[in-house]
């Protein structure tokens, strides 16, 4: 999460548009996980034709995903922006019944309250000319596509390793992308090239295959909560590095968001071994 609260900044350090970052980010990353697949001595080929679907499936979805991402915070700041993001949990609580065969209990309802009550707070104004609404929505786009992700590759593809996984997701991505790059990509000064060997390295390898790895043992909405404290890493970044000075509506908005998460990953073993 600490590694991936970082991967925000990048939507202000790279001069370019959500999509080529995207793209950028993708290319680095699938090379790096298949030569980690490959050394490791894993296969490299899935085991059936519904298998190699589901993965086209997925990186779809990680593919918009990703370029939502980086565009909510290129609309608004990487604090708002974050924080509509993790609107996934609650939507994550919302659909996991229809994934996992589970009951709805109260204590998630109240979260998923109190979670809404966050980004409400963040909201400016109700009108698509207000750059920070219309961050605010297309981050809760891209947390609608991330909940999505989630939960389908828990159900129909955690039996991969996380690498594997992620390889073919980020294949997907270079594939959908190629066709809506722009040119500033191919003009991107070294500089701009080296951020986006550290992006799509050391922010996107490493921690998403961690992460796929992580859905083998927790439920969609336990992980989504406990990732819940991405947005503070994010925001304590922004404010370190980029200098935003978040207010104190976004502050307390964002407060409300991760104390919701703390509270549920508290309490998110104990609910479900009650369920069952």
């Amino acid at each position: 999460m600490v590694l991936l609260g970082a991967t925000a900044l990048f939507s202000k350090i790279i001069p370019l548009s959500a999509t080529d970052i995207t793209f950028g980010r993708a290319v680095i990353a699938c090379c790096i996980l298949f030569v980690i697949v490959r050394m490791s001595g894993g296969k490299i080929r899935l085991n059936n034709g519904r298998d190699y679907c589901i993965a086209v499936f997925l990186g779809v979805l990680m593919a918009a995903h990703w370029v939502t991402y980086f565009a909510a915070m290129q609309f608004s700041s990487v604090s708002v922006g974050m924080i509509a993001l993790f609107t996934f949990p609650v939507i994550t609580v919302l659909l996991e019944p229809f994934f996992e065969g589970i009951r709805l209990v109260w204590q998630d309802l109240l979260s998923a309250m109190v979670v809404l009550f966050g980004i409400y707070l963040i909201v400016p104004e109700v009108s698509l000319e207000n750059d920070v609404t219309l961050g605010i929505l297309v981050g809760i786009c891209s947390a609608m596509l991330y909940a999505m992700r989630n939960l389908v590759h828990r159900k129909y593809f955690s039996h991969y390793s996380g690498a594997l996984s992620m390889s073919y997701q980020t294949l997907i991505i270079v594939f959908s992308l190629t066709f809506f790059i722009g040119p500033e990509l191919f003009k991107a000064s070294s500089e701009t090239y080296l951020w986006l060997i550290i992006l799509g390295t050391f922010l996107t390898a490493l921690p998403h295959a961690l992460i796929a790895a992580s859905l083998k043992h927790l439920r969609a909405k336990t992980f989504s909560l406990v990732a819940c404290m991405q947005p503070l890493y994010g925001v304590i970044l922004a404010m370190l590095i980029l200098h935003e000075q978040p207010t104190w509506q976004t502050i307390c908005g964002g407060l409300l968001v991760i104390s919701a998460a703390l509270y549920e990953t508290i309490n998110a073993q104990k609910l479900h071994n009650r369920v069952r």
